[in-house]
């Protein structure tokens, strides 16, 4: 394991009046560089040949109409994403002075290799590197063993598709994205054998993945993504902004009428693969419970794994009507930048901040504040 010293060692080599914030070109990789633009650093964006145009064309910094366009500083191009854990690359990003910022594809792209980013990836990241494991749901600690020790309500668990008694939603990795899951529902166990194996039988889903697949409860309420942001330096729980998904077909199946539905069902069959999201609100009177949940969160974190959550995180889930009363059920986690960059687009990081606040100008505004207070090694790992 990178130990608290080693980047300690390799903070006091950087020139802090010179500092990269460094992000992988994919998932949240323009928010991340327009936050950092915004804070005063320089941006260094790492991309698979092939993959680069986002940034090295459409997004390059330039000079257009007299001012600074574009976010992305410096591209650095790899054969495959994978090497970003090469040690000739982290030993050229770190002549770079870079701090690097993980999201999903960070850890989809080396493979879910987290043994390599706890032990060899010796770059400073924002936030806990090993903490990142604990969104695989295969892991010991994982996110639903979180989530039971902060007493957060997450949909039951079905062990065995053989106890299915109610509706279900199956979770299965897909065939060709593994990294990417089928979600589909069924209410028996009769209907979880005919169409899993319809399924592979089509090449969606593999008879492995589905002997991995989570199966759990299906929870009906109106679904909001709640994205936080822990601050080591304030030592608070801040809400950067809430936001609904964009699925693919569903979404398009939504805004036909019901006959119409009918009619392309018997072509076309559901899927609810993430596309987009939607900045969203919420009303007031449940604020302090979406508060509250970001709060017992971060305190399991810091008991399962020191020092806990630092920076961005999100809590997925729904919010349902009760009874007793209104409450959160929790699906899904992310350990790290949000899928969502809409969240400046939500008004409460402004109540706050008194201007939008997206995620990645609040981890610009973390790292440049623990830079000011000679504070680096609190916020990153």
């Amino acid at each position: 394991m990178i130990q608290r010293k080693d980047i300690e060692q390799i903070i006091k080599s950087y020139d802090a009046k010179n500092i990269t914030i460094g992000v992988l070109g994919s998932h949240s990789a323009l928010d991340v560089c327009r936050g950092a633009k915004d804070m005063g650093f320089k941006t260094l964006v790492i991309c698979q040949k092939g993959r680069d145009r986002t940034y090295s064309k459409y997004y390059k910094t330039a000079q257009n109409f007299g001012k600074t366009t574009g976010v992305v500083d410096e591209v650095m191009l790899l054969d495959k994403f994978s090497d970003i854990l090469n040690p000739k690359v982290t030993e050229e990003m770190r002549a770079k002075n870079v701090i690097f910022i993980p999201h999903r594809s960070f850890e989809v792209y080396v493979n879910f290799n987290y043994e390599k980013i706890e032990n060899d990836f010796l770059i400073p990241i924002f936030g806990a590197r090993q903490i990142l494991k604990a969104e695989e749901r295969t892991e010991e600690k994982n996110q639903y063993y979180l989530m039971q020790k902060a007493g957060i309500r997450f949909p039951r668990q079905f062990k065995s598709y053989k106890d299915i008694d109610r509706l279900v939603i199956i979770k299965a990795n897909e065939l060709e994205r593994s990294y990417e899951r089928e979600f589909f529902l069924v209410e028996s166990p009769a209907e979880f054998e005919s169409k899993t194996r319809e399924m592979i039988e089509k090449k969606i889903v593999t008879k492995e993945s589905v002997e991995n697949a989570v199966i759990e409860e299906y929870i009906v309420g109106t679904q909001v993504n709640f994205n936080y942001f822990y601050s080591p330096l304030r030592r608070e729980v801040e809400l950067l902004g809430t936001d609904t998904r964009r699925q693919t077909n569903l979404d398009g199946l939504l805004r036909l009428t019901a006959d119409e539905q009918l009619k392309v069902l018997k072509y076309v069959k559901p899927t609810l693969k993430e596309i987009g999201h939607i900045a969203c609100t919420t009303k007031e009177s449940v604020l302090e419970m979406i508060f509250d949940l970001g709060e017992k969160f971060v305190k399991a974190t810091k008991e399962e794994y020191p020092p806990g959550i630092i920076g961005p995180f999100a809590l997925q889930g729904a919010i349902v009507p009760g009874p007793p009363k209104e409450g959160a059920v929790i699906f899904d986690v992310s350990l790290r930048v949000q899928g969502s960059p809409g969240t400046r687009f939500t008004p409460y990081p402004g109540y706050f901040y008194n201007e939008e606040m997206s995620t990645g100008k609040r981890v610009a505004l973390e790292i440049r504040e623990a830079l000011k207070k000679k504070k680096l090694i609190d916020v990153v790992t």
